[in-house]
């Protein structure tokens, strides 16, 4: 059974920081790409970073460049999101997903990706 499983969710206030971890099971982890995505109430849900299966490539929205950095164990089937100097849109469900292929300038799109999990919320008061 494929799982994506996010933890490290929370309550935190602007520019504080939390790490998010999505353990991945049930499929060729190194095979594929991981994505973060979030939606707020209201909203689409939007691409946050990705990071890719084989060469480590990374990629941010602009909205979360130098404060966001995502990263992958391979060896323990995690990806991990760490987000810094939060501010209060950020609030939103956040979620991971795994892609397997496709081309690299589509990772913010929700629609390529195979698996995803269930979502942690991420609350960052003003």
């Amino acid at each position: 059974e494929v799982q994506l499983v996010e933890s490290g969710g929370g309550l935190v206030q602007a520019g504080g920081s939390l790490r998010l971890s999505c353990a991945a099971s049930g499929f060729t982890f190194d095979d594929y790409a991981i994505g973060w995505f979030r939606q707020a109430p209201g909203k689409e849900r939007e691409g946050v970073s990705c990071i890719s299966s084989s060469d480590g490539n990374t990629y941010y929205a602009d909205s979360v460049k130098g404060r966001f950095t995502i990263s992958r164990d391979n060896a323990k089937n995690t990806v991990y999101l760490q987000m810094n100097s939060l501010k209060p849109e950020d609030t939103a469900v956040y979620y991971c997903a795994g892609r397997r292929g496709g081309s690299y300038y589509l990772w913010g799109e929700a629609n390529e990706y195979d698996y995803w999990g269930q979502g942690t919320q991420v609350t960052v008061s003003s």
